[in-house]
């Protein structure tokens, strides 16, 4: 049998910082395939972390990049939540939103340290939770689902998400390598969908269904090395596990880039919302309004007279 192969015409770069999706129609399967360079080190340049810290953020923003290009909605967002009971991980944030990413992870150094250097899951999280929120404005949805963290990896995490939460037959494989002073994340998710991809259709999938082990085991053949190399473009890594199939199709290809919405015009509309009275006690002794943003490490000093 012949391949045939139907390539999106490329408008964006695909080696890093971007997301490829595909489609295997006549095994009923979707996919996305995404790997991030730039934006994981901008990120990361707004924080101090340890490199365990920072390996499993890059995992998460890799992640959170494989879902915001599932949106079919350009406004819709999601937000990736990792909260803890007596983890040395106490909170982990990461959303998506147009294409831009951001994302931080709030720790315990003294208990990390003491962990040694290559912790567990189990030792990072502790009994914890994955949330995952999906915001689309213009239908007027939002959604979320919440799973323990369990099993080896964020990975395992999230495809835990999958058959609990949505129901949906699907195959995650994270990972991220830091190459001299640059650090590289990628990501593969691919999903069984035979009755389609909207609304309750998905309610239909078959966790038995034949053609998804198949499907399951191509693309759980990738490896770590082939998600972190910023010499091989997607499309290409998409024909290595996929080459034997009869049809495989790519789809339009989404840039990347790290994005926070902390400026200054931002955080006075914000402020702003709230009640006068409340917007004076956030006055500090300085007659300032200070605002701090998580994702950037950045500080904000407010006039009070700027958001009357």
């Amino acid at each position: 049998m012949v391949s045939s192969y139907v390539w999106a015409m490329p408008t964006v770069e695909l080696h890093t910082d971007v997301a490829l999706g595909v489609a295997i129609p006549a095994r009923n399967a979707r996919g996305r395939l995404a790997r991030l360079g730039t934006v994981v080190d901008q990120v990361l340049a707004s924080h101090r972390y340890p490199p365990v810290i920072e390996n499993l953020l890059a995992e998460a923003l890799v992640l959170t990049a494989l879902l915001g290009s599932l949106l079919k909605e350009p406004e819709g967002q999601i937000t990736l939540q990792a909260q803890t009971e007596a983890g040395i991980i106490d909170l982990l944030v990461c959303d998506y939103l147009g294409g831009e990413l951001r994302g931080y992870i709030r720790h315990d150094p003294q208990r990390l340290a003491e962990a040694g250097p290559n912790p567990s899951l189990f030792s990072l999280f502790g009994k914890g939770y994955l949330a995952i929120t999906f915001d689309l404005p213009q239908s007027k949805e939002r959604y979320q689902g919440i799973v323990p963290l369990e099993g080896e990896s964020l990975g395992h995490a999230a495809q835990s998400f999958f058959a609990q939460s949505e129901q949906i037959p699907s195959i995650v494989r994270l990972a991220a390598l830091k190459r001299g002073d640059h650090w590289f994340a990628g990501g593969l998710l691919f999903q069984h969908l035979p009755e389609g991809e909207e609304g309750r259709e998905r309610l239909h999938t078959r966790l038995d269904h034949p053609d998804w082990p198949h499907v399951a085991i191509l693309a759980g053949s990738v490896k770590a090395e082939e998600l972190t190399d910023p010499e091989l473009a997607l499309d290409d890594l998409v024909w290595r596990l996929f080459h034997e199939e009869a049809e495989v199709r790519t789809l339009p290809a989404v840039p990347l880039k790290r994005g926070c919405r902390c400026d200054p015009q931002y955080v006075r509309s914000v402020i702003a919302r709230f009640p006068e009275e409340e917007r004076a006690e956030m006055v500090g002794e300085d007659g300032m309004i200070r605002v701090d943003c998580e994702f950037c490490s950045s500080s904000f000093a407010i006039a009070p007279a700027d958001v009357a």
